[in-house]
């Protein structure tokens, strides 16, 4: 893939997150969610690439958005496979709450996991635990594992999990071995691409969350030398109906590799709301100011991009080209 795509990767984000910020704080996530997706759609058809997306809001014939089998770009340029995240956490735009962003990552095509939309069981690291950690360990085993090999005691190790019923197992062996949690209200991205930030206050990601997330979370680690496991958990026969149809096999731990390829991959993420990793679209007068991070796995680099954009093209972003 061209380098040039990763500037391109960007603007993809930066047009999703500055039509997202018109709805912080205004309790309509449904609305925040459509004008992001209708943005990166439009911004897209600028891109001189062959896409297909294998990770975004449904199934084609089921959701108007940027959906799965869709395709995108100029019809010019490489075969890549997208995976798109207009707002990674609907939710904290409709609440004004910190770290939602848009997402969006590209791969040579054939090589991103097409994930159905459903639950997957997870496991998360920096590069320091990257090939040491199994999903298929208890979590006390994985716990003790990583503290073992990071030099510490487990009372100083971190782990993260989304605040949920379905992590009461996870929380209990967690608090019995005295090791910290921090508990996420949503942000299933970047509570996995947080175990391999300099700054990201975790050392392990666990539990279940969404698939496609699960995805753009691997392409991030691939760039940052992290690892990540995971293993689809379908709830009904339609679910596993549709893991047949993908040809994806319920049972598999899915390693790195089977998630997000094993050749060249960019990742893009512009902040929406303030946040840990990402500053929020800020508005001065007639000017926005965007902040973004793009990612690329051939080179290992990570580059921020501060932008400003001048308001009154704001309302035209969907047709910018």
């Amino acid at each position: 893939m061209d380098r040039e795509l990763a500037l391109e990767l960007v603007r993809v984000t930066e047009a999703a997150a500055l039509a997202a910020s018109r709805w912080v704080g205004r309790g309509d996530a449904d609305g925040a969610d459509g004008a992001a997706t209708e943005a990166m759609r439009n911004m897209f058809r600028t891109v001189d690439i062959r896409g297909v997306v294998v990770i975004g809001e449904g199934e084609m014939d089921e959701a108007p958005m940027l959906a799965q089998g869709e395709e995108v770009g100029t019809g010019r340029g490489p075969r890549v496979d997208v995976a798109v995240d207009p707002i990674e956490g609907t939710s904290m735009v409709a609440k004004m709450l910190p770290n939602a962003l848009s997402v969006a990552a590209i791969a040579p095509r054939g090589h991103l996991l097409k994930a159905p939309d459903m639950y997957m069981e997870k496991l998360a690291c920096g590069p320091r635990l990257r090939g040491i950690l199994s999903l298929d360990d208890p979590l006390e085993t994985t716990l003790r594992k990583a503290a073992e090999a990071l030099g510490k005691p487990l009372s100083e190790l971190s782990v993260a999990m989304l605040e949920r019923d379905r992590h009461k197992a996870h929380l209990d062996v967690a608090r019995r071995l005295g090791v910290r949690i921090k508990l996420l209200n949503a942000g299933d991205v970047l509570g996995s691409i947080a175990t391999a930030l300099p700054r990201g206050g975790t050392d392990l990601y666990v539990g279940s969350g969404g698939a496609p997330e699960g995805v753009l979370a691997a392409v991030a680690l691939r760039c940052l030398g992290g690892d990540f496991q995971g293993r689809l958990m379908p709830q009904t026969p339609e679910q596993r109906e549709r893991c047949q149809q993908l040809g994806l096999d319920v049972a598999k731990t899915l390693a790195l590799s089977d998630l997000a390829g094993d050749d060249d991959a960019i990742f893009a993420a512009t902040g929406i709301t303030d946040g840990d990793w990402l500053e929020g679209v800020r508005r001065e007068g007639d000017y926005l100011h965007t902040h973004s991070v793009v990612m690329r796995v051939r080179t290992g680099t990570v580059r921020h991009v501060n932008a400003t954009h001048y308001r009154p093209l704001e309302m035209r972003l969907a047709q910018t080209v």
